[in-house]
């Protein structure tokens, strides 16, 4: 496994293309998500996709640290969602910076494993919101095109206090 570099917004139109379909379910993707991985927890985030990671694949990690541990979602697609939540969220590919977003409070996502087996996972509250992040990342999206109001001021601001 290995640590790989974070791309940051601006730095590289990567993060602003869509991420294509993975065929092969070999070697190389598993080295891929562990990478991934090991790079997530490095950074101490929750989520990265593989733009994020300079790699057009629909391949993102999360682990929102509960009962699910660490997910691998290859080819994610939501299928269902309802509700809403408003609340900050903040990208490792756009460090120092937070904002207000609007998601979907519950959703059902299919995707398939590291092995090619498809599964259905239905989430709520964080781990809705980081899916649904880590699959815009995939469709070129980025969470401040999202945004509702940029938070990382007022955060800075109520620490101070």
């Amino acid at each position: 496994m290995a640590i790989r570099k974070i791309v940051v917004l601006g730095e590289d139109d990567i993060l602003r293309k869509h991420a294509r379909v993975v065929e092969k379910f070999d070697r190389r993707l598993h080295t891929l998500l562990s990478d991934m991985a090991e790079t997530m927890y490095e950074a101490q985030g929750v989520g990265l996709a593989a733009p994020q990671v300079g790699i057009l694949k629909r391949v993102a990690v999360i682990d929102v640290e509960d009962e699910h541990g660490l997910i691998e979602l290859v080819n994610p697609v939501i299928v269902e969602s309802e509700g809403s939540v408003v609340g900050p969220e903040g990208c490792l590919s756009v460090p120092g910076r937070r904002g207000t977003v609007e998601r979907p409070e519950r959703i059902v996502v299919v995707a398939q494993d590291r092995n090619g087996q498809s599964f259905r996972l239905e989430a709520k509250g964080l781990l809705a919101v980081c899916i649904c992040h880590e699959v815009d990342h995939l469709d070129g999206v980025v969470y401040t095109d999202k945004m509702i109001e940029d938070v990382t001021d007022q955060e800075t601001e109520a620490k101070e206090e």
